[in-house]
């Protein structure tokens, strides 16, 4: 009889709490602002090329590292919008999905024992990308409002034993946007100690404000050091197809490819053709989906204030992080349940984005990336919340 049930590695972390408020959501029919997927449709474009490239027979494995129409499409967008040259024959590798693209990175430059740096609030894919990695991650923390880092905390996690960083931004939970200065104080950490960036940039479409998204690879001195990792998922509106890249130096993407060729061989071939079709998209397109998540941003948070919540606002990506401590629970976790079983809106506890969780006990996350009349029927059913720790007529003790 075989000891135990599962490796050590998994038991060190839960099953994603994102996608179990998903659940309850369906459970309790409850609207879902948990999960960042759209409720609305995917460019036509995009979905006619992926049914002509079915129609064509393209059914069949890519190349392993991804199709060359698509990572030439993939090189040609990073050069001429951020001027760093890629080569799509050596520094491209398709995967399935930025979830693979992390993992796979993680695995082919990590070895057991070496040091992750991970700022918190995080995508809680990242802790166990790192413990499957056989890495040990450091947390540094990020503070509200604005979600900025002290230099001198960052500079105290970095050691001879550190390998890696990861960065996100723009940032998901928080919508933190990551300015030159900032990426330049950890370039310069990088280069001090030999550590890789490892930047997850799926929003980078997805800015507020006039703020402009700045890719590390582009820091002087971090173009051979930084792994970029990005998909199509976002930014096109279809998180299910699975298609993501990373963008990395000749040498680390050999060894990334590597290891993406025994986790998953390759990404869907028709959904990577129809990627091609999508990274031709004129700059309007991106410019009229900032504006779109702009005015969806600026509707839920107005929605946000009105009903009690406290919320943060966010310079990028489609989340806004919101602050419970007005209506007297002093758990996260209940509050979210309660959220979705008994008022019908779905959130993800704060705590779930903490390595420590009681800096998020007073939070939660909300996901905008829905059409605006979704966002106004759930500014409705929050109405029913009541600050004090009030629940209805009933008041509830804490």
């Amino acid at each position: 009889m075989i000891d135990g049930i599962g490796s050590q590695k998994a038991r060190l972390f839960s099953e994603s709490v994102i996608r179990e408020m998903t659940r309850l959501a369906q459970k309790h029919n409850a609207i879902n602002l948990s999960q960042g997927f759209p409720d609305f449709p995917a460019p036509d474009m995009v979905k006619a090329a992926a049914c002509d490239a079915v129609n064509a027979d393209i059914n069949q494995y890519a190349v392993t590292w991804g199709a060359k129409a698509l990572r030439e499409a993939v090189a040609r967008e990073f050069t001429s919008r951020h001027g760093v040259p890629v080569d799509p024959e050596t520094q491209v590798t398709v995967c399935c999905g930025a979830t693979e693209a992390m993992v796979a990175t993680f695995l082919a430059t990590i070895d057991p024992g070496d040091e992750v740096v991970v700022f918190e609030p995080f995508y809680e894919n990242y802790g166990p990308d790192a413990i499957l990695a056989g890495a040990v991650p450091r947390y540094v923390t990020l503070h509200e409002p604005d979600w900025r880092f002290d230099p001198d905390v960052l500079a105290e996690a970095f050691n001879e034993r550190t390998r890696a960083i990861v960065i996100n931004s723009p940032n998901n939970p928080t919508g933190k946007v990551f300015s030159r200065d900032e990426l330049a104080t950890i370039a310069a950490l990088c280069q001090k100690w030999n550590v890789l960036a490892i930047t997850d940039e799926i929003y980078e479409h997805i800015l507020y404000d006039g703020i402009g998204h700045v890719p590390m690879a582009s820091i002087e001195g971090m173009a051979d050091r930084t792994v970029t990792i990005n998909s199509l998922s976002k930014t096109y509106s279809v998180t299910g197809w699975r298609v993501g890249w990373t963008v990395a130096s000749h040498q680390l993407t050999g060894a990334i490819r590597k290891v993406h060729d025994f986790l998953t061989v390759g990404a869907a071939a028709p959904l990577q053709e129809a990627g091609v079709v999508a990274l031709s998209f004129p700059d309007s397109y991106y410019a009229e989906l900032a504006l779109g998540y702009q005015e969806r941003r600026d509707m839920l948070f107005a929605l946000l204030e009105s009903s009690g919540f406290v919320p943060f606002k966010p310079e990028g990506a489609y989340y806004i992080m919101a602050d419970i401590g007005r209506f007297g629970f002093t758990d996260d976790v209940e509050f979210a349940r309660y959220l979705v079983a008994e008022i019908g809106v779905a959130v993800v506890p704060g705590s779930s984005f903490y390595k420590d969780p009681r800096p998020g006990r007073t939070k939660v996350r909300f996901a905008f990336c829905k059409r605006q009349e979704t966002l106004q029927a759930a500014g409705r059913r929050l109405t029913a919340l009541e600050v004090s720790g009030v629940r209805g007529n009933s008041v509830v003790p804490r």
